[in-house]
């Protein structure tokens, strides 16, 4: 069953489902290596790369699996937040996001991150969302508890990229717990 993308308003930001308008400003976010420097992957370095990010974007909603969104302030592109892994039966998905160093320190990740799981338990009925986060990476745990989740464990050493390991921590929010204002 595919997923309709939805487009979100906050008081500061939209948000709507990644077009081919965004691959010149995917690119840009996931070829920093300072952006990326706690992802999972190395930064890209090809723009075909951001091509097929918009094309499994698309496949996401289509397969029901979930939805991924750019985030804008005004019209500039600042990032995107998606919620993946979409488990009807378990009522239970993923939440992630990627913002552009512009971005860091205004609140817009936790402000887009909360529109999107108002919009998710509303809509996909969730009972759990779950995310994860590098250890080192600090403001992305932080924009997580401010959401209202719980660190639930560490997932050691989970990562190689470039030949550094790192660890993650795995976080969970309950809809009992979810708070939407």
């Amino acid at each position: 069953m595919a997923l309709v993308a939805p487009a979100l308003t906050t008081a500061r930001l939209r948000l709507r489902p990644v077009a081919d308008a965004d691959v010149d400003a995917l690119f840009a976010l996931h070829s920093d290596a300072r952006v990326l420097r706690y992802w999972d992957a190395p930064p890209w370095t090809d723009r075909a790369r951001a091509e097929r990010f918009v094309r499994a974007s698309r496949q996401l909603a289509d397969d029901g699996a979930g939805v991924r969104l750019a985030v804008h302030v005004d019209s500039q592109f600042i990032g995107w937040c998606s919620l993946s892994r979409w488990n009807p039966d378990f009522r239970s998905a993923a939440i992630g996001y990627c913002y552009g160093e512009s971005a860091w320190g205004h609140g817009y990740a936790t402000e887009a991150a909360r529109a999107l799981l108002t919009w998710a338990f509303d809509t996909l009925d969730l009972n759990r969302v779950q995310a994860e986060t590098d250890t080192r990476n600090t403001a992305s745990a932080r924009v997580l508890e401010k959401l209202g989740f719980v660190r639930e464990g560490t997932l050691r050493e989970d990562c190689v990229v470039d030949g550094v390991v790192s660890d993650s921590w795995v976080y969970g929010l309950l809809r009992r717990e979810w708070t939407p204002a």
